[in-house]
C-alpha cells in the first residue's frame, strides 16, 4: 500500500472521525459562547442608549442634583468623580510605577519580590467593598467624616495593583542590551532606568494606567464607605463628595421617574468614559507594537 493510501485510510478511520466531530463540537461551543457574550453586551448597550440618551441635556452637566420632581443634572457627581479618579490615579501611578520598577529592575526573582508580587495579586483580586471598608477604618472613622480624599485613596488601592503589574511586565520586556548599553557609557543604573527604560516602556505603562482608570471609573462600593455623597457641588476634597456611581445607586433605587432617568444618563456617561479609556489604551498599545 502506498503512503498516500495509508494516510487516506488513517484519515477515514473511526478515531480520526471522532476527533473531527469532537473538534467541530468544541469550535461550535466556542462560537455559541461568543455569540451569547456579544448578545448580552449588545442588550446592555442598547438599554443604556435607549434610556440614557433622552436624558442627555446641557443641564446634565451644568446643574446639580435636583429634588424629586424638579429639573436638574449631575454636575456635582461628574465633578466629584473626575476629582476623585484624578487624585486616585496620581497616587496609583506614583506608587505603582515605582513599585513595578523595583520588581522588574531590582527585586526580580528575589524572595522579597516574590512576596510583594503575591500581595499585589491578592490586592488585585480583592473585592472593592473590602477596600472601601478598610479605608473607612483608617481614614473616615478616626477623623470623623467622609471626604473626597478618602474616596480617592480607596480608588488608588484598586488601581495600584494594575499599574504595578503593567509596569513590571513592560519593563521586563525591555532587552537587557538597553541597560548594558547605557551603563557601558558610564551612566548610573537609576539614570538608565529613568531616561532609557522608562521611555521605551512608556506607552505600555500608559496603557496600564488607562486600563486602571477604566477599572475605577465605575466603582460604587468603596465610595459609599468613604466619600458617601453630596447633593451640592463640593470642589474641596476634604468634604463629602458626590460621584456618578453612588448617585446612580441612589437614583436607580428611588421611586421617582426623573431620578431614574438621570441614573440612566449617568450610567451612559460612565460607559462612554470606560469605552473611551479602553479604546485609547488599545490604540496606544497597538501603536507601540507597530513596526
Amino acid at each position: 500500500m502506498s503512503k498516500s493510501a495509508s494516510r487516506l485510510s488513517a484519515a477515514q478511520s473511526p478515531r480520526a472521525r471522532r476527533r473531527r466531530i469532537v473538534s467541530g463540537v468544541f469550535a461550535g461551543a466556542c462560537v455559541l459562547a461568543t455569540l451569547v457574550a456579544l448578545a448580552a453586551l449588545a442588550l446592555i448597550l442598547w438599554e443604556l442608549v435607549a434610556r440614557g440618551v433622552p436624558a442627555l441635556s446641557l443641564d446634565l452637566f451644568t446643574v446639580d442634583q435636583p429634588a424629586p420632581g424638579s429639573l436638574g443634572g449631575l454636575r456635582n457627581a461628574i465633578v466629584g468623580s473626575i476629582e476623585m479618579c484624578a487624585l486616585g490615579m496620581v497616587i496609583a501611578l506614583v506608587v505603582g510605577v515605582l513599585a513595578g520598577t523595583w520588581l522588574a529592575e531590582y527585586g526580580r526573582k528575589g524572595r522579597l519580590a516574590t512576596v510583594v508580587r503575591f500581595f499585589n495579586d491578592v490586592l488585585l483580586a480583592a473585592p472593592s467593598i473590602l477596600v472601601g471598608l478598610f479605608v473607612y477604618e483608617i481614614m473616615v472613622a478616626p477623623f470623623g467624616g467622609f471626604s473626597g480624599y478618602a474616596g480617592a485613596v480607596a480608588l488608588a488601592f484598586l488601581a495600584t495593583p494594575i499599574v504595578v503589574r503593567t509596569t513590571e511586565d513592560m519593563l521586563s520586556l525591555q532587552p537587557d542590551a538597553l541597560r548594558e548599553a547605557g551603563m557601558a557609557l558610564g551612566a548610573g543604573r537609576g539614570f538608565v532606568i529613568r531616561t532609557v527604560i522608562w521611555r521605551a516602556a512608556g506607552p505600555g505603562i500608559l496603557t496600564g494606567g488607562l486600563l486602571a482608570l477604566a477599572r475605577i471609573s465605575g466603582e460604587t462600593a468603596p465610595l459609599l464607605f468613604t466619600s458617601l455623597g453630596n447633593q451640592f457641588l463640593a470642589a474641596n476634597p476634604s468634604d463629602p463628595m458626590a460621584s456618578l456611581p453612588t448617585t446612580i445607586f441612589q437614583f436607580a433605587l428611588s421611586a421617582f421617574p426623573d431620578w431614574q432617568q438621570l441614573a440612566w444618563a449617568g450610567a451612559l456617561l460612565i460607559a462612554l468614559a470606560v469605552l473611551l479609556a479602553n479604546i485609547a489604551g488599545r490604540l496606544i498599545g497597538s501603536r507601540r507594537h507597530r513596526p
